[in-house]
Order: structure tokens, then C-alpha cells, then sequence
């Protein structure tokens, strides 16, 4: 009784303690050990019985079988209705033809692997179960004829025609006994063993308690005060008078209650000033916060301000070409001399303008919408592919600097999500800045978008994976990386906000967001956004208080 010592008990309630414990254990081998003879013994009756009346209807079928007198074997099968037990009988002849039946065979029948026939016994029953799920169990038994064999040299011999007899097998008795009878005395013997069990387990426990209650009657009156003390109620005393251990433990335990007392009043006097720096720090460290996530989306934004200005500096130089050739064009012709082509080329180069100039505009409307607080965002059908593809222009430039190709493998037909443009983009950026900087010239960052369908209550979600073939992460910095202003960068180089504030996002919008990286062999972090309606979620957007970046 290993296990008592980690009880604070005195030795004598432990000697009680183990003396039932063990003859509870005691009791209920000896009760499993009878159950299991007794259901032993009632396994060898029932297959006793059995093989008795298979044989006796094999023997008493003989002629039937030999005649294929079926009423006459239904006669024999007749005199079953007299046992119980008996669930069916099948005779069939030497084609396994059935010649006559008696009661319902349920099959097919499936052998219990639970269930062990005697070796006596093994080629003449079986323990099985019916296509019902009943147990049974099933005799066999031969229907055999004895013939005589006389040739014509043994005719005239003397000799016993004993000598000459053969016994041929002409059929097959099956035979199935149910085993209600069995069940019901087994668990009878159960229920008395069980019985028995519980009356010792009271009368242990009633022997102990009696023992056990006049040893920690000092016990409980402690453990009461103890109570009232952890409640905070420091006036409390220990009144236990007895020279012995208990009474040594109610000194101390009064003399520690005068002590908490003491400290608790300082504690007091400290807190009622330390409440209010507290409560002003907080403050202060929210707005930091706050300030720090914004700067983080900002501090993005100005990376991506070369590539947007390349973008701008394309369309505004072909919008300047097509105005001044045709400025040129204008300024050479006069009204008398101006042509049906003429104007269709003053037309196409107008279009162009328009083309360029609406591709400009998109540009800034796109930086805009990035730049937007996302506080005064609201939740909206989102084209992920769509945004994942603006994206990708904003940091367009800065790949090409780097010398850094980016691939896409973007799934047609995704569905639209709720969420936030601006919030998932911000994302997006924060995940391709990162792997441009732990990727070298020459390397390739690939962006996959693919639908997963619903199943069950499952309502489907599209799947982002971000793809490089960088440095890696380390595996001791792979579960800190989503966390507030982790980060190996060089000092100046990053805030460690922008995976934090990234997997808010992502939270925010019921999705999920993992990585995974080998060390010199590149990193992926995947993104999964549900497709249902997002109506549960608050309508505008929150920025998330933030977990690393690389």
C-alpha cells in the first residue's frame, strides 16, 4: 500500500485503511473466481445436453433419413417442443439438403471468438451468434446406418456377421440451444457476488470511519479554520488544548494567522498606491500599442512606396506621349483638312489616356485602401484572388530590386469571403516583405490559393499558402513567431509586430494561420479563411493586439 503514504494519515488509520482495501480486493477475486466456475460449470451442462439430444436425434432419424421420409423425421423433431432451449434443429442428408426443420435458424452464424469449447467437445459445438445477435449454441451430430458386407467366398463360412458390418454416415443433426437459461443464472451469481462485495465495502468502511473519526475529530476543527483564513478571515484562533502534535500544530498555525495579519495590513497600505500606478501604465501601454501597430502598417507602406511610384511613373509617361503626339497632330491640321481616320486616331490615342489614367487611379485607390485605419473598415465580400493580385503589384518593385521572382497558382471560381480588403492585404504584405528579406537574389516566393469543400457541417474554406526558399526558422523560434515584438532581425530592421498583428487579423476573421520551415530550405505559411457567412462576427473591423515577425 504504496500509494497511503502520500495521505497525511496517522499509522493506525493507514493499518485500517489497508485491511479493507485488501479484503475488498480479496472478495472480489474470490466472487470473480466462483463466477467464472460457475459459468464454467454451466457451460459444460448445456453442451452435455446438447450433444445428448443431437445424438439422440441422430439415432432415432435413421430410417427417416435413409428414406427421405421427411414427415417421419418431423415426427422426431416433434418431441423438441418439450425443451426450452432448444432454439432450432436442422436434418440434412449426405447433400446437405435439408429433409426436415424444426423452430427458427437465424443465420448466418458467426463463431464468438470469446468462447473456448472443450477439447471433447470441439468437432460437435460451437459458440456462435445469429444474424439476431443471439448467442447459441450449436450441436452437430451424424446420422449413421449400419450395413453388412458379404461376398460369395464368405458365404457358407462360419464367422460373426459382426465382423462384416460398416457403419456410413447418411446425414447431419444440427442442433441450437439458446442460451437465455445460462445468461440469466450468470448474471444472478453476479448480481449476489456483487452484493456481497458491497455489504463487506460498508462494513470496512463503517469499522474505519468509527476508527478514523475519534483520530481527526482536531483534524476537522483545523482544516475548518483553515477555511475560514483562506477566505480571508484573519481573526480566527485554533482552540485545541491537548498536549500531543495536534496541539503543537494549533500554536504554530495561531502564531502564522498573527503573522499573515501583520503582512496583510502592509499589503493594503502598498496596494491602494500601487492600484493607481498600475491602472495609469496600462493606459500608457495601450496607446503605445496602438501606436505601434499602426506604424508597423505604415512602415509597410513606405517599403512599398518605390514599387507604387515605378507603377504611377509607367502609365503617367504613356498618358504624356499620347497627349503630346496628339497636341502635335492638332496643332499641324486645320478644320477644312481634317479626316474620318484622323479622328479615329484622335479617338484611340484618347482612349489610351483614359486606359493609363484609370490604371493610375487604380494604383492609388489600391494604396489608399491599404493605407485606410482599418478601424473604420467594415466586413465585406472579398475576391481573395483579387486581393492577393493588388497585392502582389505593391511589392512588385521592390522584388525586382531584390532580384526575386514571385509565381503565383491561383485556383479559379473561389468563393467570396466576409472580411476586410485592406486588413487581409496588410497581411499579404507583411508575409512577402518577410520572405523577400530571408530570401537571397535568385530566389522564388510562390503564392497558392485552392478551395477546400465543405463536408459535414464544414462549410468549406479557401487555403493561402506563402512559399519561400529562404533561410528557414530555426525549430526553437517556430513557436514563438505569432508573439508581441518577437523578432531576429538587426535592430532598426523590424518592430516584431507584423506577425502578431497578422495572425490577429487572420483570428478576426475566423480563420487560422501556421507555419512550417526547414533551416536552408525555405519556410510556408499557410492561411485558412472559412467561406460561411461571417454575420457572427463584429461588423467592423478590430485591429488585433498582436503575436512575431521573423
Amino acid at each position: 500500500m504504496t500509494f497511503l503514504r502520500t495521505f497525511k494519515l496517522s499509522l493506525r488509520v493507514k493499518f485500517v485503511v489497508a485491511i479493507a482495501i485488501m479484503l475488498v480486493i480479496g472478495m472480489a477475486m474470490i466472487s470473480s473466481y466462483l463466477i467464472d466456475h460457475q459459468a464454467r460449470g454451466f457451460e459444460r451442462e448445456l453442451e452435455a445436453k446438447g450433444t445428448t439430444i443431437a445424438k439422440m436425434i441422430a439415432l432415432n432419424a435413421e430410417s427417416g433419413v435413409m428414406f427421405g421420409a421427411s414427415f417421419q423425421l418431423e415426427e422426431v423433431l416433434a418431441s423438441l417442443e418439450n425443451f426450452e432451449a432448444i432454439q432450432y434443429a436442422v436434418v440434412r442428408d449426405t447433400a446437405d439438403l435439408i429433409l426436415a426443420e424444426f423452430g427458427e435458424r437465424h443465420g448466418p452464424m458467426e463463431p464468438m471468438e470469446r468462447r473456448q469449447e472443450s477439447p471433447e467437445n470441439a468437432s460437435t459445438c460451437q459458440w456462435v451468434t445469429d444474424a439476431n445477435r443471439n448467442e447459441l449454441i450449436c450441436f452437430f451430430a451424424d446420422v449413421t446406418t449400419v450395413t453388412e458386407a458379404l461376398g460369395r467366398e464368405q458365404l457358407g463360412m462360419t464367422g460373426s456377421a459382426e465382423d462384416h458390418k460398416q457403419i456410413r454416415t447418411i446425414g447431419t443433426v444440427e442442433l441450437g440451444l439458446h442460451t437465455t437459461a445460462y445468461t440469466e443464472a450468470l448474471s444472478a451469481a453476479k448480481r449476489a457476488a456483487t452484493f456481497l462485495t458491497i455489504i463487506i465495502l460498508i462494513f470496512a468502511i463503517a469499522m474505519v470511519t468509527v476508527i478514523v473519526s475519534a483520530i481527526t475529530r482536531p483534524v476537522t476543527h483545523l482544516v475548518g479554520i483553515t477555511s475560514k483564513v483562506a477566505q480571508g478571515d484573519l481573526s480566527q484562533q485554533v482552540e485545541i488544548n491537548q498536549r500531543d502534535e495536534f496541539g503543537q500544530l494549533a500554536d504554530s498555525f495561531n502564531r502564522m494567522i498573527d503573522s499573515l495579519r501583520q503582512s496583510r495590513e502592509e499589503i493594503e497600505d502598498y496596494n491602494r498606491t500601487l492600484e493607481e500606478k498600475i491602472v495609469d501604465r496600462t493606459r500608457q501601454l495601450e496607446e503605445a500599442q496602438q501606436q505601434l501597430i499602426q506604424s508597423e502598417k505604415m512602415g509597410a507602406i513606405g517599403q512599398l512606396a518605390a514599387g507604387v511610384a515605378h507603377e504611377l511613373n509607367n502609365p503617367l509617361g504613356g498618358i504624356l506621349g499620347f497627349a503630346q503626339f496628339a497636341l502635335e497632330k492638332l496643332r499641324k491640321l486645320t478644320p477644312d483638312k481634317v479626316t474620318a481616320k484622323d479622328i479615329d486616331g484622335y479617338i484611340r490615342y484618347v482612349g489610351d489616356i483614359e486606359v493609363q489614367a484609370r490604371r493610375c487611379k487604380a494604383i492609388v485607390q489600391n494604396l489608399l485602401r491599404f493605407s485606410r485605419s482599418s478601424n473604420a473598415s467594415e466586413f465585406h465580400e472579398v475576391e481573395i484572388n483579387a486581393a492577393i493580385e493588388q497585392t502582389l503589384q505593391f511589392v512588385a518593385h521592390q522584388a525586382q530590386l531584390n532580384q526575386i521572382t514571385i509565381e503565383t497558382d491561383l485556383a479559379p471560381n473561389l468563393p467570396p469571403l466576409q472580411g476586410n480588403t485592406s486588413a487581409l492585404q496588410q497581411v499579404f504584405t507583411n508575409l512577402l516583405i518577410n520572405a523577400m528579406h530571408a530570401s537571397d537574389s535568385g530566389a522564388t516566393l510562390t503564392v497558392i490559393s485552392r478551395f477546400s469543400p465543405a463536408v459535414g457541417e464544414f462549410g468549406g474554406a479557401v487555403e493561402l499558402l506563402f512559399i519561400d526558399n529562404g533561410k528557414g526558422i530555426p525549430k526553437e523560434h517556430l513557436g514563438k513567431i505569432f508573439e508581441p515584438f518577437f523578432t531576429t532581425k538587426e535592430l532598426g530592421k523590424g518592430t516584431g509586430l507584423g506577425l502578431s498583428v497578422s495572425y490577429g487579423i487572420i483570428k478576426d476573421h475566423g480563420g487560422e494561420i501556421t507555419v512550417s520551415s526547414v533551416v536552408g530550405t525555405g519556410t510556408t505559411f499557410t492561411i485558412v479563411l472559412p467561406v460561411q457567412n461571417r454575420s457572427h462576427l463584429t461588423d467592423t473591423f478590430r485591429e488585433p493586439a498582436a503575436s512575431p515577425q521573423r
